[in-house]
């Protein structure tokens, strides 16, 4: 699989070129994050800034006091998850063109999980304090 990807929102207004980081898949159990998708936040890791097309139908709402959400104005569909310092972006990984060769790889915020879900592939975990640790901020 090629590392830059591409995608679209719903409605086709905004379109979106990016490099990944890798080909894995990260779900984030966060309570935001769930409320946002509706579930677990299933997303990819970009390399640098993704290059997006139609950026007057971007909308964008600080979620937090470190990171921000875009979406498409017209249709709704998410489409990043960006922190607002050192320039990380992930990209909802439906919002791109390509549905193969990726691997869920690790899950964030497991102690926020509801029980009524569960994925049977083994990954690595990390409760909200453990993420926060790692990027030497506290929640």
């Amino acid at each position: 699989m090629e590392k830059k990807q591409t995608g679209h929102c719903l409605c086709g207004k905004v379109s979106v070129t990016a490099a990944l980081k890798n080909h894995d898949v990260d779900a984030c159990h966060c309570d935001t994050c769930r409320r946002w998708a509706g579930g677990p936040m299933l997303a990819v890791a970009c390399e640098g800034e993704p290059d997006f097309k139609g950026e007057a139908h971007i909308g964008v709402f600080a979620s937090s006091d470190w990171a921000e959400r875009g979406f498409c104005k017209e249709c709704g569909t998410h489409l990043f998850y960006r922190l607002k310092e050192g320039g990380f972006y992930a990209l909802p990984v439906g919002l791109l063109d390509n549905a193969e060769g990726w691997v869920l790889h690790s899950q964030v915020f497991i102690d926020e999980k509801p029980g009524f879900y569960s994925f049977s592939q083994k990954t690595a975990e990390l409760t909200g304090a453990e993420l926060f640790a790692q990027y030497g901020k506290s929640s």
